[in-house]
């Protein structure tokens, strides 16, 4: 069976960090790009990061850049986002997704 499971999510601080871990099973992700993906309260799906099979190039939406950095091991099947300098509009379920398949979603919460 195909899964993604993210974890890491969490309530924190405005200016705070976090860092979401999303692990495959079933399948072998090294192949394919992978993406971080996000959807705040009341909002649509916003594509957050895409990071390449190699993970040595990574893209990022505006609103995100130079606070968070996407990340992969291979070796464990589990890709990372690292996401610093939080802010209220950070707020929102988190996904990821390789490969066709997507997780169930971590929330991430910042509030004061």
């Amino acid at each position: 069976e195909v899964q993604l499971v993210e974890s890491g999510g969490g309530l924190v601080q405005p200016g705070g960090s976090l860092k979401l871990s999303c692990t495959a099973s079933g399948f072998t992700f090294s192949p394919y790009a992978m993406t971080w993906l996000r959807q705040a309260p009341g909002k649509g799906l916003e594509w957050v990061s895409r990071i390449n099979s190699a993970g040595d190039s990574a893209d990022y939406v505006d609103s995100v850049k130079g606070r968070f950095s996407f990340s992969i091991d291979n070796d464990k099947n589990t890709m990372f986002l690292l996401m610093d300098s939080l802010n209220t509009d950070d707020t929102a379920l988190y996904y990821c997704a390789a490969c066709g398949y997507r997780g169930q979603g971590t929330e991430v919460i910042v509030s004061a």
